[in-house]
């Protein structure tokens, strides 16, 4: 699968506070840290993309299912309307 973001952006160092044990237990499983923790990032990122991309299609959705239901009944409003809106 291709990723999301560019891999071949430069590198830059930043500074993260983990917990010390956690960080001890991961550097035993794995020689590359960064990696590792830069592929949970992208993960990340990745879903919170797709759940916002989510959030705005059921949005939509929404909007076109209330617009509908506005065309095809009368609402308890309409009378109190302007001539314009209507």
């Amino acid at each position: 699968m291709k990723p999301a973001y560019n891999v071949n952006a430069p590198k830059r160092p930043v500074n993260l506070s983990l917990n010390e044990d956690l960080v001890a237990q991961a550097r035993q499983v794995t020689g590359n840290l960064s990696a590792e923790v830069e592929h949970l990032l992208a993960d990340f990122v990745q879903q919170q993309q797709q759940a916002e991309a989510t959030r705005r299609e059921e949005y939509r959705r929404l909007c076109e299912d209330l617009n509908q239901f506005h065309r095809n009944h009368v609402h308890p409003a309409d009378e109190f309307a302007p001539d314009w809106v209507r």
